[in-house]
């Protein structure tokens, strides 16, 4: 459930002046999250460097411990003998439900039509600083 707006000022001008402060505060609280991120992955990256070469599975401190995980995921080495695959069995499995926004683009733009696609607007507020 959303959390609802304390109060939406009065007038348009205002709420455009107020969306805009908003906004800035997300970027720079999103800035902050991502330099907590990136030294996530500083850390991350340290320990799967450094904990494999010694004899630990893993390593603890005061509040947490830390062990390395191998998860073994999908890797297409060749993505034309994939579709060939799927296109061969009809098994559709393999692909995610989601076409490439540019490449539909850019056929209507050609004025052709993509066959069970069509256009959905989504309508949006654009903010700038005056």
């Amino acid at each position: 459930m959303t959390k609802k707006v304390r109060s939406i000022p009065k007038t348009l001008g205002a709420c455009a002046d107020q969306l805009y402060k908003l906004r800035e505060q997300r970027q720079a609280l999103n800035k902050q999250v991502k330099e907590l991120q990136d030294q996530e992955s500083q850390i991350k990256e340290h320990l799967i460097q450094n904990l494999p070469k010694s004899d630990a599975s893993g390593v603890a401190g005061k509040l947490a411990r830390a062990s390395i995980a191998t998860k073994e995921v999908a890797s297409v080495k060749d993505w034309d003998k994939l579709y060939k695959h799927v296109l061969k069995t009809k098994d559709f499995s393999f692909l995610q439900r989601r076409v490439a926004d540019a490449a539909v683009k850019d056929r209507w733009e050609d004025g052709k039509k993509v066959p069970g696609v069509e256009p959905f607007n989504v309508v949006s507020v654009s903010v700038t600083k005056i």
